[in-house]
């Protein structure tokens, strides 16, 4: 009996190709994979068709910055529904693939295996790992985990310095241990990614606001003033001048001021391989926002000038990805004003929408590079491009199809994630996220989380392919505009 030469095949709508950009065409999947770029109509045989007329068909989301923990605690999933709950609200904002941050003391040989078995047992999407680097066994197995565990990134908390790290159970660190981290990425075929923030200036500014507003009545203001953008940028320079000396490439995270920004891009032009993330709050929110307290994060939300500096720097193409940062505490963690309330927000449920509205409909930001910016550009430099990251044949069959012209809103009883809360509620999109599907399965049908998928995500082992290309530098083939 003759084999049905597809799976499924995407019928009627357009899609963000590599080159053209948005075309219309038909897509046809097999044993997971994109199989062929059909013209529109073409004959061929399918088991299922999937309509997508008036839609567009997007390169599945890939979120490189997250923290995916259990209850209160963002180190790692302790149960299988950690990571069910999450990666259903990940697929209503497009998303299906994602990179959490793996927070641990004891050497990762000890709890690798367990915490990819817990996340495969209720993952929607599929997903990867970054480690947090933080001892010298963590460090001494970074050639392991490179060779191995296809883990090639390796966060540092730069502002882990005289107890600072406490609050996370994480022992203090200094620039000798991240100048040794880098040497050992760069040997090892890694790349580190700092938290930039030099705490000692920021616990002077601390100090200062604390005693001039010691209730915290500033709320965003003071807090901003506390860890202001140049505590940010100055971290920014150190990390790259040391991991440019080191030879290692460098992946700045969350970034919130154009102060960083600048920072970060002064290093790229002297040949630093950096690539430049923000997150969409820093788009969206500053120190005025109505919300207060709910909106405290690490780096603090800053001025609107910053705002749209960063915007700036998604259009000319000096930022390369736009990831989350998310992290699903509830919201009672930002209880007790804004000294003692826990930073970090969720997002990923908003992570398209926010680009679609704000980035394509109010600025003029075109899907292709909306593609670039969250599948493309996270997947080349964090070593998934083997297999993710554009619609192309061959590659997995992750595709998230939009309604461009949707409008809604989001009210808290629409929020998935067990954070119960977003800083987005109240606010009316217009672009909409239709089906999300991971290798060839939809995720998301008609923007409800499809209850069989769980469980089906599954690990992927990464290796990074820069090419000796700093940040900056796209995809042969792919639009600039």
């Amino acid at each position: 009996m003759m084999k049905v030469p597809y799976d499924v095949v995407v019928r009627g709508g357009e899609a963000i190709l590599p080159g053209p950009g948005r075309t219309a065409c038909d897509i046809a999947v097999r044993d997971g994979r994109i199989a062929a770029i059909l013209a529109p109509g073409e004959g061929c045989a399918a088991e299922a068709e999937l309509p997508a007329r008036g839609l567009v068909v997007l390169p599945g989301a890939i979120d490189v910055h997250l923290h995916l923990g259990h209850g209160r605690d963002i180190a790692r999933p302790r149960l299988p529904g950690d990571a069910d709950r999450e990666t259903a609200a990940a697929a209503a904002g497009g998303i299906s693939c994602f990179v959490p941050y793996l927070m641990a003391t004891e050497p990762f040989e000890r709890v690798f295996d367990d915490v990819v078995g817990v996340t495969e047992a209720g993952a929607r999407i599929d997903f990867s790992y970054h480690f947090i680097i933080s001892t010298e066994d963590q460090l001494a197995g970074v050639p392991r985990y490179v060779r191995e565990y296809g883990v090639p990134s390796f966060k540092i908390f730069m502002n882990n310095r005289g107890g600072e790290g406490a609050r996370l159970g994480l022992p203090d660190i200094d620039d000798g241990f991240l100048f040794r981290l880098c040497e050992t990425a760069a040997a090892s075929g890694g790349m580190v990614c700092p938290h930039p923030e030099t705490m000692e200036i920021a616990w002077v500014l601390r100090d200062r606001m604390r005693a001039r507003d010691p209730d915290g009545r500033g709320g965003l203001s003071t807090w901003n003033a506390s860890r202001p953008p140049f505590v940010e940028a100055d971290a920014v320079q150190r990390a790259a001048y040391i991991a440019h000396t080191a030879g290692s490439p460098l992946y700045v995270v969350h970034t919130s001021s154009a102060e960083a920004l600048h920072a970060a891009l002064r290093h790229r032009r002297a040949g630093a391989r950096i690539f430049i993330e923000t997150c969409p709050h820093y788009l969206t929110h500053d120190v005025t926002w109505i919300g207060g307290d709910v909106g405290k994060i690490n780096p603090p939300l800053r001025e609107s000038a910053d705002r749209e500096a960063l915007w700036r720097g998604l259009s000319r193409g000096e930022i390369d990805t736009v990831a989350t940062d998310h992290v699903h505490r509830d919201i009672s963690s930002k209880s007790g004003g804004i000294w003692a309330a826990s930073p970090g927000c969720p997002g990923m449920e908003t992570l398209l929408p926010v680009l679609l509205s704000e980035g394509h409909h109010k600025r003029g930001l075109s899907l292709a590079r909306i593609a670039e910016l969250t599948a493309t550009g996270p997947a080349r430099a964090m070593g998934l491009g083997h297999v993710k990251g554009a619609i192309v044949p061959g590659l997995d069959a992750d595709l998230t199809f939009v309604d461009p012209a949707a409008e809604w809103m989001l009210e808290r009883p629409d929020v998935v994630s067990a954070a119960g809360y977003s800083i987005y509620e109240g606010w009316k999109f217009r672009g909409r996220i239709v089906h999300t599907l991971v290798r060839g399965r939809p995720v998301l049908r008609d923007g409800v989380a499809d209850a069989s998928a769980a469980g089906t995500g599954r690990y992927v082992r990464r290796k990074l392919d820069h090419a000796g290309a700093g940040g900056g530098a796209r995809m042969p083939g792919l639009p600039t505009s």
